[in-house]
């Protein structure tokens, strides 16, 4: 099936952005499911960047920040067990967009 770098390489990309920058750097170009995982960890990363940007708009900014923050947690789990269990099924929401 997969080996086992590849899997770790996966779950390393769902750890900050600092674990996503290296996890990009020493993938494997050409394996889909290194790929999968670092564009799910992308789109959740860009996600927890929308909801800071949120927390600036007055009053109401604050409480979608807050939703924000805890679905890109939910995901990150979500992703990180997937990427353990060697599954690349999309995660909710966002797991349809690409952008790698």
């Amino acid at each position: 099936m997969y080996n086992e770098r590849a899997r770790r390489v996966a779950v390393l990309s769902y750890i900050t952005w600092i674990g996503w920058i290296i996890a990009f750097i020493i993938r494997d170009k050409y394996d889909e499911f290194q790929t999968h995982h670092l564009n799910q960890a992308l789109m959740i990363n860009l996600l927890k960047i929308a909801g800071g940007l949120c927390a600036a708009v007055p009053h109401v900014g604050d409480n979608i920040s807050a939703v924000v923050g805890v679905a890109a947690f939910v995901f990150i789990v979500m992703g990180i067990y997937r990427a353990a269990h060697w599954r690349t099924d999309p995660l909710p929401i966002i797991g349809e967009l690409r952008l790698m």
